[in-house]
């Protein structure tokens, strides 16, 4: 056995030997409990990063655990390798997005192999591969047949750099998401899934979802905003017509002083036309609309309006209120317009007060009298209705119920549910992405393609020079095309689909990612799904997993598959920063993972990775830190190298026949084999794993220092359970101690080590004596004496009896196990 440890030596050699023998392939097999550990796939963009290290180790450590407790673990690997990064190389640099990507993909994988991650790599994917976007368009079709996809002209968030639209979930602060341009709107004829049919199950289900963050699952809730309230009309004073509002606080509609109208409503023209207010009006409306929606609404953003010149018409009073329009109210939400409440809303007193409009209080808190001259802000908590005509007195949630009643009985107004969530626009002017599969033909239409004629290929020929035009708008060759129908002449849909369209998904193709007879096998679907463990970060929190949650229940309501969700477990882990931030290339702060490989070795990046901090926590990156799981892992080795000549015996462990250290040893080690199947299984606190191997390591040594041949038996077993519960975090330098130590097989394919409740008891326990609480001696008591014995053992101490000579023991406290306290006077 070599006495030096080389990490580079080892794993090369074991990397090949597992990846020669697919050491982690696996199929069904129904003898053995299945689990499904999935960290979330990247983004092929050329290098792995520590983060996706930090992911891909946690996701490592879950998967070789289960499969040494005896389950069939699927732990598979691929790319989510559509998006415009490729998209932009391709202008940027004149390579084809392709080309660009599969390299990226080919140094990428190669990364994860020299991490020895233990995937089975026969069920990698790709979504940019043809046989996968096969099947992306493929269920784009079946979205479709069920009346779930659909296109609209409608105003979209357009980034000009990136040429493409935006989802709203990808305008940030008002900025592009991946370039960090401004974003504008533009009317455009997109396509849309009906998310929002999902509504109410997507929001319920959340409640099966106990493996799960409640943090993440309460951005969920937000972002789907389910909201109880009711709709009713204002009449307009001048000529025909009205303005229907949404609201969840109609007990406030006696303190209504103005309306205000999303700038994109309709009737906003119809209002300003001829007044001395429509140019004015106009402007702003136009200035408004290229603001995202994100940002409109956001708390930060200052409320801005202006007045219209028109009035509508109160519905209990007949009064005249004026109409505004204003930058923080959505067309597409509710009705396009609300009813301004200064008196009881924050946000309609900041507005009222900046633009000097009346402010009418119409709730009291219960015993108390507020006054609009002496409030400085809103009052929106629960009281007495007042100043509200025949609802005067009522409580205000009782009144909440009577005035949507009076809505319904007199035909102006109806109870409503309203979603903040919109569907999902899923359009984008872009080549690298999966077509749309739809023709249209100038006699039939909109014409879906026949699922024979699927994949929908990108062509090679086409052009990325920059425009506002996708290239394969510009590309005949895709373009022109046959009618399935009838024959004719017609054209492609020339958009490409969201890539959150082909994350939504990939999880069930890798149950069976050879199938060509469907997007997966049912039967193999319905035996690994869903992913009973989930790995990834905090920020996909709302796209990617309510659109992956979507999409599953579709699947489920068409008999492809059974689950209704996805992922049972979720884990979101930290960032890893460096100088207390994110690390970055603009910051100057990346550690390059294949550096740090290179240097220490993959074991040491894991161990490093596991131990700085638990997973659910930022990890600020040590190069000290790094050094010094370096060092343990040397440490490791020469235990063990040390010991491995001791081991050659055939001899049954006699645990009556060990010495006190080697019992001590004993003990640690399976106190070590709970915590560690502890922390790993219940809590995924792998630092704390991790530092009571650390102990038990340290005990080894204390051990080797106290005698030099200790018992062979009790060291096969004690260096047999240290290899097996390091394997999941150090999978190399293991494998390789376990070869050298005289085991058979892998260490990987060995079961958990079993913990011995009867190891861990002691024959002598530590006990504190006190004197009048204060600590004087200790001593070692036989395990599990009793009361009264442990008090004739403490008082008949020497140092005892010196301390109370001549005074009167009062009464002696004894806790079993722990302390005596002697209180004397």
């Amino acid at each position: 056995m070599n006495e030096k440890y080389m990490p580079k030596d080892i794993e090369t050699k074991w990397q090949t030997v597992w990846s020669q023998e697919k050491a982690f392939s696996c199929e069904m097999n129904r003898q053995k409990p299945e689990y499904y550990v999935l960290e979330m796939f990247p983004y092929p963009s050329g290098n792995l990063h520590m983060g996706h290290v930090r992911n891909y180790s946690i996701g490592d450590v879950i998967a070789r655990f289960k499969r040494m407790k005896g389950y069939n673990v699927l732990h598979p690997m691929g790319w989510d390798s559509f998006g415009m990064p490729a998209e932009n190389a391709a202008i940027k640099h004149g390579i084809h997005p392709s080309k660009w990507t599969w390299e990226n993909i080919t140094n990428m994988r190669r990364q994860q192999q020299e991490l020895g991650l233990s995937y089975d790599w026969d069920r990698e994917v790709a979504t940019c591969h043809p046989d996968y976007y096969r099947w992306t368009q493929w269920l784009f079709l079946l979205m479709y047949n069920r009346g779930l996809a659909y296109k609209k002209k409608a105003a979209v968030n357009w980034c000009n750099e990136c040429n493409t639209v935006l989802a709203n979930e990808q305008v940030i602060d008002g900025q592009c998401w991946r370039c960090d341009s401004v974003v504008v709107k533009k009317e455009l004829e997109q396509w849309f899934l009906r998310i929002t049919d999902y509504a109410d199950r997507l929001l319920a289900d959340l409640s099966e979802l106990s493996g799960w963050p409640e943090r993440v699952k309460t951005m969920q809730e937000n972002w789907i905003g389910r909201s109880v309230g009711a709709e009713f009309s204002f009449r307009l004073a001048e000529g025909e017509g009205e303005i229907p509002v949404y609201t969840t606080r109609q007990d406030t509609v006696f303190g209504v002083t103005y309306i205000v109208l999303a700038p994109e409503h309709p009737l906003v023209e119809t209002l300003i036309a001829g007044k001395e207010t429509e140019a004015p009006v106009r402007s702003f409306v136009e200035r408004v609309r290229n603001l995202s929606e994100i940002n409109r609404t956001s708390t930060d953003t200052e409320k801005e309006g202006m007045f219209t010149g028109a009035y509508a018409l109160h519905p209990f009073t007949d009064e005249k209120v004026p109409i505004w329009v204003a930058n923080y109210v959505l067309f597409e939400y509710g009705t396009g317009a609300v009813m301004g409440v200064p008196a009881h809303d924050e946000r309609d007193w900041q507005f009222a007060t900046k633009y000097g409009l009346e402010k009418k209080l119409v709730i009291q808190p219960e015993g108390q009298s507020l006054s609009i001259e002496t409030m400085d802000g809103a009052y929106d908590g629960a009281g007495v209705m007042v100043d509200s005509g025949e609802f005067t007195g009522k409580d205000n949630e009782v009144g909440k119920e009577a005035i949507a009643d009076s809505f319904e009985k007199k035909g102006i107004g109806k109870r409503r549910v309203n979603y903040r969530l919109r569907d999902w626009l899923i359009s984008r002017q872009r080549y690298w992405g999966a077509p749309i599969p739809i023709i249209y033909c100038p006699d039939c239409g909109a014409v879906p393609v026949p699922e024979k004629d699927l994949p929908v290929m990108l062509p090679e020929d086409v052009s990325f020079d920059t425009g506002s035009v996708s290239p394969l708008a510009k590309t005949e060759s895709f373009v022109k095309c046959q009618c399935p129908v009838c024959g004719k002449d017609a054209r492609r849909e020339t958009d490409t689909m969201d890539t959150f369209i082909c994350s939504s998904w990939y999880f069930i193709r890798y149950t069976s990612p050879d199938c060509v007879t469907g997007p997966f096998d049912t039967q193999k679907a319905n035996y690994w799904m869903p992913v009973d463990q989930y790995i990834g970060g905090i920020e996909h929190a709302i796209l990617h997993l309510l659109y992956s949650r979507f999409f599953t229940k579709v699947l489920k309501d068409a008999g492809l598959i059974n689950v209704n969700e996805p992922f049972k477990n979720l884990l979101t882990q930290g960032m890893v920063i460096k100088d207390g931030a994110k690390m970055s290339k603009s910051k100057g702060n990346v550690v390059s993972p294949e550096e740090i490989v290179q240097k220490y070795g993959a074991d040491t990046a894991r161990l490093f990775i596991l131990f700085a901090a638990p997973p659910e926590r930022d990890l600020e990156w040590s190069d000290q830190g790094v050094e010094g799981s370096y060092r343990f892992l040397n440490r490791l080795w020469r235990i063990v190298a040390h010991y491995a000549p001791q081991m050659g015996t055939t001899k049954n462990l006699d645990p009556a026949q060990l010495t006190k250290d080697e019992k001590e040893l004993r003990r640690i080690l399976h106190v070590t084999i709970k915590r560690v199947a502890e922390d790993i299984e219940g809590r995924f606190n792998f630092n704390t794993a991790i530092s009571a191997i650390m102990e038990l390591v340290n005990a080894m040594y204390h051990l080797k220092d106290q005698t030099a041949n200790a018992d062979s038996a009790m060291m096969r077993e004690t260096v047999s359970a240290l290899l097996r519960m390091m394997a999941a975090f150090a999978p190399h330098i293991t494998e390789e101690l376990w070869h050298e130590a005289g085991f058979a097989g892998s260490v990987h394919n060995q079961a958990w080590p079993n913990f011995d409740p009867e190891a861990v008891k002691v024959d002598e326990v530590e006990v504190v004596l006190q004197i009048n609480g204060k600590v004087r001696d200790k001593i070692l008591a036989p395990f599990g004496i009793g009361a009264q014995e442990l008090e004739k053992l403490a008082l008949s101490q020497e140092k005892v009896q010196s301390l109370i000579a001549g005074k009167q023991v009062v009464k002696v406290i004894c806790v079993p196990q722990r302390l005596v306290n002697i209180v004397v006077k």
